[in-house]
C-alpha cells in the first residue's frame, strides 16, 4: 500500500493532536484583563510584614504582567507544551471525586486515574499545579531569607520570587472561575430540566468580553476578604477553595440564561463576577503571604542525612 510522505503524515498527526487538545479546553479563565486584575490586587493587599520588594512598584508591574502568562503557552507553535500544561488550568471535580479522596501528590492521582482506565488530561490537574508552584515560591523565599541574612545580593532571587508569584496567580485565578471546576465548563451536559445553554460559548462570554467591558479593580477591591495565614501543606485549603467555586457553577448558567453576561449584564451578574475575582485575589495574596511565613521554617538541606531524595 502506498504511504504518504513523512512530512505529510507528520503534519496530519500534528493537526489531529492540536484539534484534540484545543477541543478539550478552548477557553482561558478570566482573559487577560481578569488575570492581570487578580495578580495586581493580590500584591496591593499583601500585609505590611511581607518583604518590601514584594510590595514594590516593580513587583506590582511584574506580577500583574505574569497573570496571563500560562495562557501565552497555548500556541500551536509549541504543541508539546500545550499538551503538557493544558490540564493544569482546570479540574473536573465530578470526575476526580468519582475516583475517591484527592491525594496530595500529583503522581498518586495520575496513577489512580490510569488504573481506572482514564487519562489525567481529561480530568485536570489544577490543585497539584498550584501546590507545586506554591512550593517553588516558598523555596525561593527561603533562599531570599538566607541570602539577605548573609548580606548577599538578593536581586536574582527576588526576580525568581516575582516570577513564581505571578505564575502561581494564573492558576489561582483559574480556580476562582466556577467553570474551571466542572465537566459543564462550556455548555451544560447531562439532564437539563432548566434549559441551560449547551452552546460552547458561555465560558468565554462570561470571563472574557464581559469582564473586560464591565469589571474594574475598584469594584473588586472592597470584596477581598481579610488576610489569612495558611498553615502547613496548602493542598486541602486550596481544594476547599475550588469546591466553593464549584458551588457557583449553576449560578453562572442562571445568569447566562437571563442575559447576565450580554453587554453590561445586570447588577447581580456584575456583583457576582466581581466577587469571584475578589476570591481569586484574596486566595493568591494568602498563598504568597503564607509562603513567606512558612519560608522561615527550618528544613534539612538537600543531600543531608535527613533528606530522603536522591
Amino acid at each position: 500500500m502506498d504511504r504518504w510522505p513523512a512530512n505529510v503524515t507528520r503534519a496530519i498527526c500534528l493537526s489531529l493532536l492540536m484539534v484534540t487538545i484545543l477541543h478539550s479546553r478552548l477557553a482561558h479563565a478570566w482573559g487577560d484583563e481578569g488575570h492581570r486584575m487578580i495578580n495586581r490586587l493580590a500584591i496591593l493587599n499583601l500585609p505590611a510584614d511581607s518583604p518590601a520588594f514584594l510590595r514594590s512598584d516593580e513587583a506590582l508591574r511584574e506580577v500583574e504582567y505574569l497573570g496571563p502568562e500560562p495562557d501565552r503557552w497555548r500556541s500551536p507553535a509549541e504543541p508539546e507544551l500545550v499538551a503538557a500544561q493544558a490540564p493544569e488550568h482546570f479540574i473536573d471535580l465530578e470526575l476526580a471525586d468519582a475516583l475517591g479522596p484527592l491525594p496530595h501528590h500529583r503522581l498518586d492521582f495520575e496513577a489512580r486515574v490510569f488504573a481506572a482506565g482514564e487519562r489525567p488530561e481529561k480530568i485536570g490537574l489544577q490543585p497539584w499545579q498550584v501546590d507545586e508552584v506554591w512550593e517553588r515560591l516558598k523555596a525561593a523565599l527561603r533562599a531570599y531569607r538566607h541570602m539577605a541574612a548573609a548580606g548577599e545580593d538578593t536581586r536574582p532571587v527576588e526576580q525568581a520570587v516575582l516570577f513564581y508569584a505571578g505564575w502561581l496567580g494564573h492558576y489561582v485565578g483559574d480556580g476562582s472561575q466556577p467553570l474551571h471546576t466542572t465537566v459543564r465548563y462550556n455548555g451544560w451536559v447531562g439532564p437539563n430540566p432548566n434549559g441551560y445553554t449547551t452552546a460552547h460559548t458561555i465560558h468565554w462570554e462570561f470571563e472574557g468580553p464581559f469582564v473586560a467591558a464591565n469589571i474594574r479593580a475598584a469594584q473588586v477591591q472592597p470584596l477581598i476578604a481579610p488576610t489569612q495565614s495558611l498553615q502547613g501543606d496548602i493542598f486541602d485549603p486550596y481544594v476547599a477553595y475550588l469546591r466553593k467555586s464549584a458551588t457557583f457553577v449553576e449560578q453562572v448558567y442562571i445568569f447566562e440564561k437571563a442575559g447576565g453576561f450580554t453587554g453590561a449584564g445586570t447588577p447581580a451578574s456584575r456583583a457576582f463576577t466581581a466577587e469571584r475575582l475578589a476570591a481569586g485575589a484574596g486566595m493568591l495574596r494568602d498563598l504568597i503571604y503564607s509562603a513567606w511565613l512558612q519560608s522561615a521554617n527550618p528544613v534539612a538541606p538537600h543531600g543531608s542525612a535527613q533528606s530522603t531524595s536522591k
